[in-house]
């Protein structure tokens, strides 16, 4: 039969789709067709694979039809990592591979005009879907094997050129040829980048109890969190330790973390995210950020924003009412939902953000503003306060679980020689406790921490008692939480609940649930009870 099957596979975001190519040689009217909603990248592999073909030694059918088909048909098919299974397909169809050689491999790469492969992004995705489709055998450049054994259960091999996937498929003895180069995009500047809070630890930080305590049930429960405060009262020096609070990511967390740097071409961040490091990412862009960066999108292919690269870590935004206003209204999705739709054109792509927001900003534009007047230094007209507060829209903060205004700390607290500051390592033995037992109660679910239940599933299955739930329900008729605010609170309770070892929130817990929600200040008998 003059036709053969390759496979290999599409992204759609982060949703991978396998392809079957096949392609067929026949008699006709000589010519190349490619069927099957090919975008310009794909139409393009036409030409690149009939060169690539050529000046890799092998025969084109040029005095034949050759008809490509990308199936299934009705999914739009992006990227050049196709061209090797087109490529295979067709040698395979003109009789030059033996056709049954290519059944349970998934191959994937670009071709260069003289038959070299190139990187390409999103192999970890791509491999992933792979494997869930029953495949157990992929070929990629051989830049991207470490990154493809990453996925259990997956054969990877690497190749340098079509000569040496030909060799493969066949068993036969593989050619020389050079390495495959890193993409250009890749970073060529090496810098301590996210990690630089690494080193940062809670032991640092004198006084501010509340701040602290909103830190370690913001970590424990994987809660957003909003600090306000004049300038240099320490919101930043509270934000950066968050991540230092955080358990280590599990392997399949790390995964998931390493498919979205693999979308973004950072094979580096790949690797070194899986395979040496499993600490959570924390990620801290400029105001000045576009929508575009924080989000994700791009023209042509879709990417992956900052919210999603910093995946089950933190995604710190300081001077939050300075980003751009469709950034802070377009923040609502992935603040209620964990993930992000992109939508354009016929292409929509969801990115996951299951990340732990932390906002930070100034109570005016010169930061001086203190609520007593004794102490404040601010210049800024009242007018000019309430525009700049008012760029942080309501539901933007509707959507935020803890908020905390820290005040600059006295001399004699920063000085004070009693004073012993709880290390991170100490705090993070309480969350990494705290969310163990939420893995236990939340096991056979598709939810990790408290922040992620539903909250009429909350509701449902794991109630406030009835004088917690009477305190919260007169919160909202007062009108001083709204429905999800309530929500919010109850998954708060059931933090402090997983805090302090208990066998459900109480209605201590539901008090000081909506102290942290709503910014109120905290009795000392509280911070005092967090450590319970």
């Amino acid at each position: 039969m003059p036709w053969a099957t390759a496979r290999t596979v599409t992204l759609t975001g982060v949703t991978g789709h396998v392809i079957d190519v096949q392609a067929d040689v026949s008699q006709g009217l000589i010519s190349t067709t490619m069927v099957g909603r090919p975008d310009a990248s794909v139409n393009e592999a036409r030409d690149r694979c009939r060169t690539a073909i050529t000046n890799s030694g092998f025969d084109w059918p040029t005095t034949r039809r050759v008809t490509i088909l990308l199936s299934p048909a009705d999914l739009p098919k992006r990227g050049p990592h196709l061209d090797l299974a087109i490529a295979m397909a067709v040698l395979a169809a003109a009789d030059v591979v033996d056709k049954s050689r290519l059944d349970g491999i998934v191959m994937l790469g670009e071709l260069t005009l003289d038959g070299r492969l190139r990187a390409v992004q999103g192999v970890l995705p791509m491999v992933m879907a792979a494997r869930a489709h029953g495949c157990s055998r992929v070929l990629v450049p051989d830049v991207h094997v470490d990154e493809a054994q990453l996925v259990p259960g997956m054969t990877a091999q690497g190749v340098r050129s079509l000569q040496q996937a030909v060799a493969v498929v066949a068993g036969k003895d593989v050619p020389d040829a050079p390495p495959v180069p890193l993409q250009a995009s890749g970073n060529v500047l090496s810098w301590r980048g996210e990690r630089r809070a690494d080193d940062l630890d809670l032991a640092d930080v004198h006084g501010m109890g509340d701040g602290r305590l909103a830190l370690e049930v913001a970590a424990a429960g994987g809660h957003h969190l909003m600090l306000s405060g004049p300038k240099g009262a320490g919101k930043t020096t509270l934000a950066e330790r968050l991540p230092g609070l955080l358990p280590d990511l599990t392997v399949a967390e790390s995964l998931e973390l390493s498919a979205v740097h693999s979308l973004s071409g950072d094979v580096g961040g790949v690797l070194a995210g899986s395979a040496s490091r499993r600490r959570p990412p924390f990620r801290a862009p400029h105001h000045s950020a576009t929508k575009v960066s924080v989000l994700g999108g791009g023209t042509g292919r879709v990417h992956p924003g900052e919210i999603s690269r910093a995946l089950h870590g933190v995604l710190f935004l300081d001077e939050f009412p300075l980003f751009s206003i469709d950034i802070i209204d377009a923040l609502r999705q992935p603040l209620e939902h964990g993930e992000v739709t992109i939508a354009r054109g016929d292409e929509v792509a969801t990115f996951p953000a299951r990340t732990m927001v932390v906002l930070a900003c100034n109570p005016c534009p010169c930061g001086d503003y203190h609520s007593d007047a004794r102490e404040s230094r601010c210049t800024c007209g009242e007018v000019r306060r309430r525009t700049y507060r008012d760029r942080i829209s309501g539901p933007v903060t509707d959507r935020i679980d803890i908020t905390r205004h820290i005040a600059p700390l006295k001399p004699y607290e920063l000085h004070d020689p009693l004073s012993h500051p709880e290390p991170s390592a100490a705090v993070r033995e309480r969350v990494s406790a705290a969310r163990e037992r939420q893995r236990r109660r939340y096991e056979g679910t598709a939810w990790r921490v408290n922040a992620d239940v539903p909250g009429p599933v909350l509701s449902a299955r794991w109630p406030l008692p009835g004088p917690a739930q009477h305190l919260v329900d007169e919160h909202l008729r007062d009108g001083r939480v709204t429905r999800r605010g309530a929500a919010r609170v109850h998954r708060l309770a059931w933090t402090l609940a997983d805090l302090w070892g208990l066998e459900g929130p109480d209605d201590a817990a539901a008090d000081l649930a909506l102290r942290l929600r709503g910014g109120e200040p905290l009795p000392a008998t509280f911070l005092q009870a967090a450590g319970r």
